[in-house]
């Protein structure tokens, strides 16, 4: 769980002199060696580590195998860098430009390809030619969730660059650079310095080209957002409040929708997975709310998609249900698991196809949630999309993903009626000429 990190420890001080030659360069050498446009979000299994027992390679082969590692990770060929990887390419080898599979994916924004690198041995403290983690290389680029997974694994926070910047300087000096090839938008940006702020960075480390500490960075550059976030924090650091429950305020934060009420609250110590008088965590209750900026805070620090409340609800679950797929995609690229069911044993596509949620029953299918999955009433998705259904519309829509999906159309309900025969006896000729078709 994520609790309060120590502010300040130990950075890494660089080297300044060639801070402002190198700076234009700084910015794109990742992008201009291979541009890349950032890779859409996907369902995220979590890997785990490829045998360690990897064949004898000569040097000639393990050169070879890591430069098409180092491909692939510019590719985002999740697949062939795990089977490369199985083959015994090396997911800390570095090319001319000191450059690596796993710092690619940092920069480059590739989660999946990240949680390969993770499971196979990224080195955290391993650096770029600029002296920059993985971390600072993904705060440039405003990659909040990559930030999020490499401080959930240790990486160091406030690691100063041989610019002199660390990452919180760098998501605040390169954001007017938000929707550039492989960078993610303003969102994302005013996200990566919530995720640092909350994880406990240090808000007074100068840059060393200036001398300006973060909050002076983002009031130049004109970040109101993020100087009003850091102005709080650094408030919050001085003053001495130890009356007031962390907890509370962030289960209170996910319940009003506010962001950085909610990276103050787990800056000063909140535990993530804190529970209510419901038995609801944060993200359930940012869920509930259809929050969705906490909800990704929450999920970008590690919280629990599957941490189901009193009645049985995950946020994954609650969001599929509703409807709400900004939040149930990001519960699903943190690890969701798509076969847990609710306190009426169906899973999260049953419901949506009750409410005829298109959009959403899609996600789920693509997802690989168990299409003919029966809960306690013995119904399918498709039994209840027909039954709540009036044939049109959004259900109508919701069908034909259901059986484009390998949705049984024979499958009897828990009474022995046929899916044909629920839409014809309610009168609902469009999803009976479906039926037929899909016999």
């Amino acid at each position: 769980m994520i609790r309060h990190r120590p502010r300040g420890a130990g950075a890494t001080v660089g080297v300044t002199a060639l801070a402002l030659l190198l700076t234009a360069c700084a910015t794109d050498t990742a992008t201009d060696a291979a541009p890349t446009p950032e890779a859409a979000p996907s369902t995220v299994v979590t890997e785990t580590a490829t045998p360690t027992t990897a064949p004898t390679l000569s040097p000639e082969e393990q050169q070879r195998l890591d430069t098409e590692l180092i491909a692939a990770a510019w590719a985002d060929d999740v697949p062939a860098a795990r089977e490369l990887i199985a083959r015994g390419a090396d997911v800390n080898a570095t090319d001319d430009t000191v450059q690596s599979a796993y710092l690619i994916a940092t920069s480059e924004g590739h989660t999946e390809l990240l949680d390969l690198t993770l499971a196979n041995g990224a080195d955290m403290s391993s650096l770029d030619s600029y002296d920059g983690t993985g971390l600072i290389r993904a705060a440039e680029r405003g990659h909040a969730d990559i930030i999020g997974r490499l401080i959930r694994h240790d990486v160091e926070i406030d690691h100063v660059n041989n610019l002199g910047w660390t990452g919180l300087h760098e998501a605040l000096i390169f954001a007017d650079q938000a929707g550039r090839p492989a960078r993610g938008d303003s969102t994302d940006f005013m996200d990566s310095v919530r995720v640092i702020v909350a994880a406990g960075g240090d808000l007074t480390i100068p840059a060393q080209q200036d001398g300006a500490a973060p909050l002076e960075l983002a009031r130049r550059h004109g970040l109101t957002s993020q100087a009003s976030l850091i102005e709080q924090a650094v408030a919050a650091d001085r003053a001495d409040a130890p009356s007031r429950d962390a907890d509370a305020e962030l289960l209170q934060a996910a319940a009003s929708g506010d962001p950085d009420a909610a990276a103050l609250a787990l800056r000063r110590g909140a535990d993530i997975e804190t529970r209510d008088a419901q038995g609801q965590t944060p993200l359930v209750v940012a869920t509930r709310n259809n929050h969705p900026r906490v909800a990704a805070l929450l999920l970008y620090l590690g919280a629990d998609p599957d941490a189901q409340d009193d009645i049985q609800d995950s946020a994954f679950l609650y969001a599929g249900a509703e409807g709400l797929d900004e939040i149930l995609a990001m519960t699903l690229a943190h690890g969701a698991d798509v076969t847990s069911t609710n306190r009426f044993g169906g899973t999260a596509l049953i419901p949506a196809g009750e409410s005829g949620y298109a959009s959403t029953a899609q996600i789920l299918v693509d997802a690989g949630v168990p299409v003919n999955h029966v809960n306690d009433l013995g119904w399918t998705a498709l039994h209840e999309a027909i039954i709540y259904g009036d044939g049109t519309g959004g259900h109508l829509e919701t069908i034909r993903i259901l059986l484009a999906g390998g949705a049984d159309p024979t499958l009897p309900d828990g009474d022995g009626t046929s899916p044909r025969d629920l839409a014809a006896g309610r009168g609902q000729g469009q999803v009976v000429a479906l039926l037929e078709e899909a016999l």
